[in-house]
């Protein structure tokens, strides 16, 4: 501050609060300062007691401790950022997965970098090498396809309600084939015999498993999979949904969709054609994504574990850092069948 009086001019530094110190940290956790340091970055957390690391994290949030992230990625030749690259950001399925994902890296010192593609393999590749141009520690991709090879860079990768065919990368993905084997045994169950199938894009693991798993319950079931009742969406929205669903053959009285978006598609072809749903035909769904519920009539359809499912695809990807030459695991998390006013028995 300058303060002028008297004809003299005189300067006075106003006292400014040193910023706490990794030493401050220590001190308070009554612990060396290479133990903090130790304790505080995600890569050498495990060479300290549990408890010792609680004890250095509780005194860094106590003191408002902020690790210098520029000088530990100098010092470690780590950025603790990981690229999250999801298809499409307007389906509703992905926001809780992403938060999911947040929380995990979080709790490790880490922070998520997000970028979206709109389903464009030009933008993901765009996306792709911005992230490893901030030196990103590793990816989560929800936007995987079956065929693709593993990063020819050896970058950390998980990929999240995706796997590729290979099993060469890790994954994290939900029991298709439980999920739609429990909604054709509804349908069934209900004197439906003449199910439909509006399947998701088949280059993705997703699609693909739902529909060979549609196949294999009608099968299980003794019921006739009629190639005019199954058509193929060629993305996971509405309006793709939408167009599939209006090629079904005109005899369907239920059809399993191979996501809650071509659901709605489904609504929509059958009031076009003047039918009710689920009075005329039953619909479900798959993925159980948010305001399924509040939809006319409410979508019955496979709930997945969509925050749990982020959760771990960031545990996957923080071993993947840690442990880089370790054999990829493939995770698949357990799914419920919830049924709402979109079924009915056959008339």
């Amino acid at each position: 501050m300058i303060a002028i009086g008297d004809g003299v001019v005189t300067a006075r530094v106003a006292a400014v609060e040193k910023p706490p110190t990794i030493k401050d940290v220590a001190n308070l956790a009554k612990v060396h300062a290479a133990t903090a340091s130790r304790a505080l970055n995600p890569q050498t957390r495990g060479k300290v007691s549990t408890r010792t690391a609680n004890r250095v994290m509780d005194a860094a949030k106590t003191l408002g401790y902020a690790p210098n992230s520029a000088a530990r990625m100098l010092r470690t030749k780590t950025s603790s950022v990981a690229g999250v690259i999801i298809p499409d950001l307007r389906n509703p399925v992905f926001p809780p997965i992403v938060r999911g994902i947040e929380d995990g890296l979080r709790e490790a010192g880490y922070m998520a970098l997000m970028g979206n593609t709109d389903g464009d393999d030009e933008r993901e590749r765009e996306l792709l090498l911005a992230m490893r141009g901030r030196q990103t520690d590793g990816f989560i991709l929800a936007t995987g396809r079956r065929n693709d090879p593993s990063p020819a860079d050896q970058v950390p990768t998980v990929l999240v309600n995706r796997r590729t065919d290979a099993g060469d990368i890790p994954s994290v993905t939900n029991d298709n084939n439980a999920g739609v084997y429990s909604a054709v045994q509804l349908l069934a169950s209900l004197g439906h015999t003449r199910i439909g199938h509006v399947a998701g894009p088949q280059e993705l693991s997703t699609g693909w498993e739902r529909y060979r798993a549609f196949v294999d319950a009608m099968a299980a079931h003794g019921l006739e999979v009629d190639p005019g009742r199954v058509t193929f969406s060629t993305a996971f929205t509405e309006e793709a949904g939408y167009r599939a669903a209006v090629d079904l053959q005109r005899d369907v009285t239920a059809i399993i969709a191979g996501n809650d978006l071509i659901a709605l598609g489904c609504y929509s072809a059958l009031d076009e054609r003047g039918l009710s749903c689920p009075d005329d035909v039953s619909v479900v769904g798959f993925n159980d994504m948010p305001f399924a519920d509040k939809q006319r009539p409410g979508l019955t359809t496979v709930r997945i574990p969509h925050y749990d499912m982020g959760l771990e695809a960031a545990r996957l990807l923080l071993e993947r850092i840690a442990n880089p030459t370790t054999p990829p695991k493939r995770v698949i998390l357990p799914v419920e069948l919830i049924r709402r006013g979109s079924v009915a028995p056959l008339r």
